[in-house]
């Protein structure tokens, strides 16, 4: 069996061109001025003329306003926005009115209350992400290296397709897709040398991992 995987914070040709031609199935472009993987709308248009045909093309934003949705999903060719937030399910359905695109959320989770709020995003969301929580001094709500206790979610049942996240690198995949049941994973700060620093082996490495399962 084969993990689909999606490489986010995308930020330079090198790692897009790796992602591309390891076999990744999305890629994730962080429009989010506090991430050290931001890209401006100049820079990720750039970057979205080398993806190759089938990839699907992710934007992702944090408690976004219209404005700023509505420029992004005008400006660039994405298939799908990825909502990182704090966005309420009616916020969700707004945005995804917006932009006319399909919708990916993201919730942390650190127990069962968590999972429960992660089913009521099925009815306005083609996917749902699950990533760890951040700390509550954490600056950022995703890409902060941590992982969840995975067996959280094995067995559980879902509408929507679905993505494993947090903390995830070509050393501890096995395991996670084991536990958690995972047919799809979102990797970020797992590929990286530093924050914000794709890196062409690292990203190789994973995949090649996650198509070897």
């Amino acid at each position: 069996m084969s993990i689909d995987v999606k490489i986010c914070g995308i930020n330079s040709a090198e790692a897009l061109d790796a992602a591309a031609a390891g076999g990744a199935k999305m890629l994730g472009f962080v429009f989010f001025e506090k991430s050290p993987r931001n890209v401006t709308i100049d820079e990720a248009r750039d970057l979205l003329t080398r993806v190759p045909e089938g990839i699907i093309k992710v934007a992702l934003m944090v408690n976004p306003n219209d404005t700023e949705t509505q420029s992004i999903a005008r400006q660039l060719p994405f298939d799908m926005i990825q909502l990182h937030g704090s966005e309420t399910v009616e916020r969700v359905a707004e945005l995804k009115a917006i932009t006319g695109l399909t919708v990916m959320k993201a919730i942390g989770i650190a127990g069962s209350d968590d999972i429960a709020r992660a089913h009521t995003y099925e009815e306005v969301c083609e996917r749902i992400l699950l990533d760890a929580k951040p700390p509550k001094d954490a600056t950022l709500p995703g890409g902060n290296a941590l992982s969840f206790d995975w067996s959280l979610i094995a067995g559980e049942k879902w509408q929507k397709p679905w993505l494993l996240a947090g903390g995830l690198n070509a050393g501890n995949l096995a395991e996670a897709v084991k536990t958690s049941g995972a047919g799809f994973v979102d990797v970020s700060s797992g590929v990286e040398d530093a924050p914000g620093r794709k890196s062409v082996e690292k990203i190789r490495q994973f995949l090649q991992r996650a198509h070897s399962l």
